[in-house]
């Protein structure tokens, strides 16, 4: 089963609903109120969702016997019946969260919360190799599971970020141009299928702004921005507090944004693009024309030259690298300019391997951004690293299955049957007569 991501349901209630939909929407209504809050009592959530009480304690009944809610303890009462408080259940479910770079595959177990349970990692050649990859995503989703005895039966779904954009209407079709080998393979329903949960695709770069604004360095932000460099170099944007994709699902492309219009070719079949100027297989290309002229590199003789052993040269003092993570700054800085003006996000988070060059990348990329960005723009530019490092986009993905399931809570009761297990009653406290 393949499933697309939705949309928060809080503030946007649908319209025309039977029933049962409605239901369905006052029980999501109810569960991020309760997950945000952490604790909260019954008349609370009568007062932040202006539903009726006895609305609010049926569907607080069947959270109970689902035990994603649990009676926490009697509150002091401050006149009347003492209230009860409800208390959101982070552990009654696991989620999965794939993170497929170009040369690397990433899973992360977490709970409810986003907190990691369990995380493996292994360097992978995913662009060339797109059986051998899936047949190790589900290596490592057996071994994060082992890790601390969990099963699939609590499992709620998997989220996959893939290096490729997504399109909307059909997110399991992965483009043949920036992963041609990858031609008619269909990811989320072969993932569907071996492990037999509902798997929701997005750009990696998407997912890393998500985990970023969830649980990093973008929390309390409506409007951010998250470009990462690696191989390829995308861009995810929060807008309104949700991932905006666009039209068809392809915006945040910043890679093939043109910065030198007689720059080098493109992977894309354009020239002078981003990525043409500050991907990996640029940047290295660049150092290894150069080499011969820095004979006492630290750079010399290593093998693979990656972003972040440039980066450790950079901080050791090599000219080359130093020279190098600055040159890769300016060209950045003129991408994040024309992301500010075009945008005006309150913030614009890098991550990949070269922010490992900290201020050796960000001072350039700044003094670039003041020469370009209109000066409303600049005024306010908020330009800083990531807080969650190379596990953003597996986090990310967990956090995509997590908002879909709490906008469709009908996710943790067929995950519970599909398994054999059923909602029960717990024990209540003495006031369960409390009326909200």
């Amino acid at each position: 089963m393949l499933i697309r991501s939705t949309k928060k349901l809080i503030g946007c209630r649908p319209q025309r609903l039977d029933a049962t939909q409605v239901h369905a929407h006052n029980t999501s209504v109810i569960l991020h109120l309760a997950w945000e809050a952490g604790e909260i009592s019954r008349a609370n959530l009568a007062r932040e969702s202006g539903l009726a009480p006895s609305t609010i304690s049926a569907i607080v009944a069947e959270l109970l016997d689902m035990e994603l809610l649990s009676e926490s303890h009697i509150a002091r009462s401050n006149g009347g019946r003492p209230p009860i408080v409800l208390r959101f259940d982070d552990d009654r479910f696991q989620i999965l969260g794939v993170d497929l770079g170009a040369t690397h595959v990433s899973v992360a177990l977490t709970n409810l919360r986003g907190c990691t349970l369990a995380w493996r990692s292994r360097d992978h050649a995913v662009r060339a190799d797109p059986h051998g990859t899936l047949a190790l995503v589900v290596d490592l989703v057996r071994e994060v599971l082992a890790e601390v005895g969990a099963d699939l039966g609590r499992v709620v779904g998997l989220g996959l970020g893939v290096p490729s954009p997504v399109e909307i209407d059909d997110p399991d079709h992965l483009s043949e141009l920036i992963l041609p080998a990858w031609n008619g393979v269909r990811p989320g329903e072969w993932l569907a299928s071996r492990l037999d949960l509902p798997v929701f695709l997005e750009n990696d770069a998407n997912l890393c702004a998500l985990a970023e604004a969830w649980h990093g360095a973008g929390r309390g932000l409506d409007t951010l921005a998250y470009i990462k460099v690696g191989t390829g170099v995308g861009a995810g944007l929060v807008v309104g507090g949700e991932v905006f994709r666009g039209a068809h699902g392809f915006a945040g492309e910043i890679g093939h944004t043109a910065i030198d219009s007689s720059g080098p070719p493109c992977a894309c079949g354009l020239r002078g693009c981003l990525q043409a100027m500050v991907g990996s297989q640029a940047i290295v290309e660049r150092i290894q024309q150069s080499l011969d002229t820095a004979p006492s590199s630290l750079l010399n003789g290593l093998e693979p030259l990656t972003l972040v052993a440039l980066s450790r040269a950079a901080h050791a003092g090599d000219p080359l690298a130093v020279e190098a993570v600055a040159e890769a700054g300016r060209y950045l800085g003129i991408a994040v300019a024309n992301l500010f003006n075009l945008v005006n996000p309150s913030r614009v988070l890098l991550g990949g391997g070269l922010t490992a060059a900290g201020d050796l990348l960000l001072e350039p990329l700044r003094a670039a951004l003041r020469e370009r960005a209109l000066w409303a723009s600049i005024a306010q530019a908020d330009v800083r690293l990531g807080e969650l490092g190379d596990r953003a986009a597996a986090l990310g993905a967990a956090t995509l299955v997590l908002r879909a399931a709490m906008a469709d809570p009908v996710m943790f009761t067929t995950r519970l049957r599909a398994h054999g297990a059923r909602p029960h009653s717990q024990p209540r406290l003495a006031q369960t007569q409390e009326t909200p």
